[in-house]
């Protein structure tokens, strides 16, 4: 049985007698040969039973690091299959080099692989520790926020203006397209479910009470709030998280200057002033929505205006403008908290934007649920 493998400046030939395995290898040993050579050399020591292996080399013109790597490779297998290796007709330079990589060097480099732990106790007290570390990270984060903001307020001076404004304009205006169709589709659709319902009834003049309460309360506020997550938030974390990874974070700190003042704190006032402002215009992109809804039920405009004037309160808006203001300030937090916890490496920019996105929306969800019941409790 013979195996033969060219690449045009180099060849691999192998038979297998018995539990001796014979491999003849000539030619330019390079990266672009090599690369062809390898798969067939792995399916020629892939077979069972080999006991001895023997590599002639007298045919090799040439031998880099690639080649010497094959060369390597064959060794080590041989090793693991407790098979007598024989290498025969290797030029000086080629044992030369064959030489610089010691079976003693390569296994002290060798790490073992990770010992698993099938008890679940430990399994438990790993997963305690680990929260509670992130846990008193937050914490710790969240007070140098405070505090960060509190100082921002107090002497507005200390604000960097220009990249506050910066800021400003990446989180509101350039989201405004996404945020207006968004909205726009919301009260749409609102509208539609809405009539199917209430045409059973003859009641289809109630979609403008449905449509106004549900935007102006719950879905303007929540709809905004995901999209500045996903778009705002996630883009937080990366910003920060590359500086991380670039050690520009750690060069501000040796130079004696805040990350959190510096880096943080223009972010959050950002989006925490712009996400209420983009609730106002999905709020009222929701209410072209559903107008569009009832203009085709021929009904006219003036009549769904008054019945959204006559169904939506002030504390409506107020409270849909509260939950925007605070979603922004979770959702800046969040991303910019991500953000500083980077790891190293650049997959770790890419964990910190998805962390950041879903932490927001955890976040979102759960002051949602506050505010409900908050909102149930003083009658709103």
């Amino acid at each position: 049985m013979k195996k033969h493998a060219s690449s045009g400046r180099a060849t691999c030939e192998g038979g297998l007698t018995g539990r001796l395995l014979k491999l003849s290898i000539a030619g330019r040993l390079d990266a672009a040969s090599v690369a062809r050579l390898w798969p067939v050399v792995h399916r020629l020591l892939g077979h069972k039973g080999i006991e001895a292996i023997v590599v002639d080399g007298s045919g090799i013109q040439y031998c880099d690091g690639a080649g010497t790597g094959l060369l390597v490779c064959i060794r080590q297998t041989a090793r693991r299959l407790a098979a007598h290796l024989e290498f025969n007709g290797l030029s000086e330079e080629v044992a030369g080099l064959l030489s610089l990589y010691p079976v003693e060097r390569i296994l002290a480099s060798e790490k073992p692989p990770p010992k698993r732990t099938g008890d679940l106790v430990v399994q438990i007290g790993k997963t305690f520790w680990t929260t509670l570390i992130g846990l008193k990270e937050h914490v710790a984060f969240a007070g140098e926020l405070t505090v960060g903001l509190a100082k921002a307020l107090l002497h507005p001076r200390s604000l960097r203006t220009k990249d506050f404004l910066l800021v400003t304009e990446a989180s509101g205006p350039q989201a405004l397209p996404i945020i207006i169709m968004l909205g726009f589709l919301v009260g749409l659709i609102m509208a539609f479910q809405g009539a199917v319902l209430m045409k059973q009834f003859g009641a289809e003049i109630y979609i403008a009470d449905f449509v106004g309460i549900s935007v102006t309360r719950e879905l303007g506020p929540l709809i905004t709030a995901i999209i500045v997550a996903g778009r705002t938030g996630s883009a937080f974390a990366a910003e920060l998280g590359t500086m991380k990874v670039n050690e520009e974070i750690d060069a501000l700190t040796t130079m004696g200057l805040d990350p959190v003042r510096f880096l943080v704190i223009p972010r959050v006032l950002a989006a925490t002033l712009m996400t209420p402002l983009l609730a106002v215009l999905t709020n009222i992109a929701g209410f072209l929505g559903g107008a569009v809804v009832m203009v085709g039920l021929q009904f006219p405009m003036v009549t769904y205006v008054n019945r959204l004037l006559g169904a939506v309160a002030t504390a409506d808006y107020l409270g849909g403008l509260a939950k925007a203001l605070v979603f922004g300030l979770l959702i800046a937090a969040a991303g910019c908290n991500c953000g500083l916890r980077t790891g190293e490496g650049a997959s770790a920019v890419g964990r910190s934007a998805t962390r950041a996105v879903v932490s927001s929306i955890t976040l979102i969800v759960i002051a949602d649920g506050i505010f409900a019941v908050l909102f149930f409790y003083l009658g709103i």
